[in-house]
């Protein structure tokens, strides 16, 4: 089989969030499920190392800053069912499990408008050079209004508002990481005898600038505090499907993290947002979440279902969705408009994104992403893969980011069961390239950003 012919491989990673239950809500209940470990170390470290005997080329953590306290005007139905609250810091977890493997990567989701960008430049920095290159950043905006308000704002800022803030937090993280510091500022040299006054020079300083960035929302003067890591911007992932998100993705992304059915109009759309930018169509990838529950019968794999199923919350769905009604309490086929009527709440700002003329029944099964859609398969190794490389070659998608039912036993089964099947058919990799970068994995590319993304501009 020639290169050009060879079957695409697929990008492997491991959805998680440092919280007790992520998006498969109830489930933490299952006999065995480690979820609840959530706070201990030896929770990552075990994950970790599983992931990387299987190939995964990362463990990418979701986060959020607020709680979901929309369903039921409170947040007490989400720290009833431990719908991400309780919920820890995602970075702090990434050093202990870089120190027990030597390939996995990390994608760590940090928001862009709460915090300053010069002190999380520090930390991802930090990461980078801790992880020998191995770190990704997934850039969010954040959109819980309990999240605005722990940072002192009365509502949610502006969904416009939010985006040009995130334009301009990567403009002054790429001065920061890529023009801040020449390739050659650190010398490191000595000199005759170290140990004399005076001697030796660790970094040139005319090789360290600042960068006097003052825009409508930052003013920051640098220089960065960290010298070059090995990837010096970290890998760059962003979430979306509309058209806002497409048009930053687009500037910046190197990894799109989309889903639903219309996953193959965002990627169309993004690529060639991508090369009006200037970039190629080709420096974009695509990922999903999805759902894989396996076993080596059929018998197993419908015990396992019907198992997790009967474990699942459908209040836990909704309080995640934010969904501004009780939606439980009403008949399965009134609609959403009448049930928002009867409740008073047809003008609560979050009714402005539910499809008012379905009925609740229909609502509530929509939430239901965790059991179902283009992107969940359940079956033997070979019913598994045959739906995966129908996602690659059919959904035009490059990768997955892998839901957990439970933990450790989802991806044990995939480790043990889909990835040598996967393996036999060319679609994951036999063993990792040695000191390689997570943007060389999964780009194909070099260790830093390509010249033609809009970072290189600020280099010397």
């Amino acid at each position: 089989m020639t290169e050009s012919s060879a079957p695409k491989q697929l990008i492997l990673n491991l959805f998680e969030m440092n919280c007790v239950g992520h998006i498969t809500h109830g489930l933490w209940r299952l006999p065995h499920n480690h979820r609840s470990e959530y706070k201990d170390l030896a929770y990552w470290l075990e994950l970790a190392r599983l992931a990387e005997s299987g190939g995964f080329d990362a463990i990418f953590i979701a986060d959020v800053l607020g709680a979901y306290d929309v369903y039921g005007d409170s947040p007490a139905p989400a720290l009833l069912e431990g719908i991400q609250a309780p919920n820890n810091d995602p970075m702090l977890v990434v050093p202990a499990m870089a120190a027990v493997t030597e390939h996995l990567g990390f994608g760590i989701t940090f928001s862009t408008s709460y915090e300053p960008p010069f002190a999380f430049a520090r930390r991802m920095s930090t990461l980078d050079h801790l992880t020998k290159g191995r770190v990704g950043w997934n850039v969010v905006t954040s959109y819980l209004p309990n999240a605005a308000r722990n940072f002192g704002l009365d509502a949610e800022i502006p969904k416009a508002e939010r985006y040009a803030r995130a334009a301009e937090y990567l403009d002054v993280l790429y001065k920061l990481w890529e023009g801040s510091w020449e390739d050659d500022a650190v010398v490191a040299d000595p000199g005759a005898d170290g140990l004399e006054p005076g001697s030796g020079v660790y970094t040139d300083p005319a090789k360290v600038h600042a960068i006097d960035h003052e825009g409508a929302h930052f003013r920051v003067a640098g220089p960065h505090l960290s010298e070059p890591s090995p990837q010096r911007t970290p890998v760059l992932f962003l979430a979306t499907a509309s058209p806002n998100g497409v048009e930053q993705a687009a500037r910046n992304a190197e990894v799109v993290f989309t889903g639903g059915p219309a996953v193959k109009a965002v990627g169309a759309a993004t690529r060639e947002a991508a090369v009006e930018a200037g970039r190629s169509a080709d420096d974009v990838r695509f990922i999903v979440q999805a759902g894989v529950i396996t076993g080596r019968t059929d018998a197993e794999v419908a015990e396992k279902l019907a198992q997790y199923r009967s474990s699942a919350s459908t209040q836990g769905r909704l309080v995640h969705r934010s969904v501004p009604f009780d939606a439980l309490s009403h008949p399965s086929d009134r609609t959403v408009r009448e049930a928002l009527e009867i409740e008073g709440r047809l003008d609560h700002p979050g009714a402005a994104s539910l499809p008012l003329d379905i009925t609740v029944g229909q609502l509530v099964d929509s939430v239901d992403e965790a059991w179902g859609g283009t992107f969940f398969v359940a079956g033997t190794p070979t019913v598994v893969v045959d739906e995966i490389e129908r996602w690659l070659d059919e959904e035009g998608i490059d990768g997955i980011n892998l839901r957990q039912y439970h933990s450790f036993d989802t991806l044990r089964d995939f480790v043990e069961l889909i990835v040598p099947e996967l393996r036999r058919r060319g679609r994951v990799r036999e063993a990792y390239v040695p000191g390689e970068t997570l943007r060389e994995r999964l780009t194909g590319g070099g260790p830093r950003l390509p010249e033609t993304h809009p970072a290189a501009a600020y280099r010397r």
